[in-house]
């Protein structure tokens, strides 16, 4: 999976059913009785991995919550002593009720959003009371691939759960389809774990073995020819972008020092009415002084590609995006309407905070 990914964001709208396959008794039972297997119990590095995982889920569970809203259920981390706790903002987006449960369990809290960034899929909600206590957040950048970590969460309404897996890939460049109220997003040095990563989970903890929270779990891949989630790809926002945008939230509610760079201008992709095929981009507004405003783009434009990668529609134009700053000079192909081509220079600027 080189390149941008599509995937689809992981909160839960549904309940878990249950197929009946338990058996109550017969050959199917435990055998404790003559020639019973004798147990195995681990030994040496066995024992200690197995101990440290223990040891891990003992102390960061505690910090991971369940998040309910009216429309579905999602995951939080607590982020501080205040009552902060960082989930997707695909979670909360468009929600008028949000209920904050530890994952210990003890009575469902109020929760209010303080604010949310939704192109790297961030929000803060923040609840009054409780003992929640904070998760020790570690550096995104010091992730390995084969390191092995935990999935945290509330993975189809089932509080608590734990998956294991290692890091499959590092730097992977994931957008998400927008749903009901979210927009979706495009976030830019995604973890990809194959750590299980279901309904639910969106905005849990993605842990190491020394219990630093080094992501937040925000989709599955999907599968098109199966239908469904590709098993064991999924994808976390890393926590150094965590730690970049939650302080701003905190502060603020609004995010006022993005990182992300940004052509400057609103757009909307051009569907072929012919063979429904996207095309391109169509520039609908330009933010005047802006990096595309300067260069002489203009209102009915049509962005082509971004330093020679085709832009098809808004998803690819934003994954290009997401791998630049602010103050990259780009070239940028656009197409006049009247139908002459030309290729201009552009000084990226800074993606505004959404809120």
């Amino acid at each position: 999976m080189n390149g941008n990914t599509k995937v689809k964001a992981c909160a839960a709208a549904m309940g878990l059913f249950l197929a009946a396959g338990c058996s109550g008794g017969g050959e199917d039972a435990e055998r404790t009785g003559a020639g019973a297997q004798t147990p195995v119990p681990a030994t040496g590095a066995a024992a200690q991995v197995q101990q440290q995982f223990e040891q891990v889920v003992d102390a960061v569970l505690p910090s991971v919550v369940k998040i309910e809203t009216n429309q579905g259920e999602g995951s939080g981390v607590v982020y501080d002593g205040q009552g902060h706790i960082v989930t997707n903002a695909h979670v909360v987006a468009g929600a008028r009720q949000i209920r904050v449960t530890a994952a210990s369990g003890g009575s469902a809290l109020d929760a209010d959003l303080v604010g949310a960034f939704t192109p790297d899929d961030l929000a803060v909600v923040k609840v009054d009371g409780g003992s929640l206590k904070p998760a020790a957040w570690g550096d995104s950048s010091k992730a390995e691939v084969g390191q092995m970590v935990m999935a945290m969460g509330n993975p189809l309404g089932l509080a608590g759960s734990v998956t294991n897996g290692i890091v499959s890939a590092l730097h992977r460049t994931v957008s998400t389809q927008g749903e009901g109220d979210s927009q979706g997003s495009t976030i830019a040095d995604a973890i990809q774990t194959s750590a299980p990563i279901n309904p639910g989970n969106s905005g849990g903890a993605l842990v190491t073995l020394d219990g630093k929270v080094i992501g937040v779990p925000t989709a599955a891949a999907s599968d098109p020819g199966a239908g469904g989630a590709a098993p064991g790809i999924g994808f976390a926002t890393p926590s150094n972008t965590v730690k970049r945008i939650v302080p701003q939230l905190v502060r603020t509610g609004e995010v006022s020092d993005s990182g992300r760079a940004a052509l400057g201008v609103v757009a909307r992709t051009i569907v072929d009415p012919q063979s429904g095929q996207r095309s391109a981009v169509a520039v609908v507004e330009v933010t005047e002084g802006g990096g595309a405003d300067k260069a002489g783009i203009e209102a009915g434009d049509l962005i082509l590609s971004v330093n020679g990668t085709a832009t098809p529609d808004q998803t690819a134009l934003s994954s290009v995006l997401a791998n630049m700053k602010p103050g990259d000079v780009v070239t940028v192909e656009v197409q006049k309407p009247g139908g002459s081509k030309e290729q201009v220079k552009v000084t990226l600027g800074q993606l505004p905070g959404d809120n």
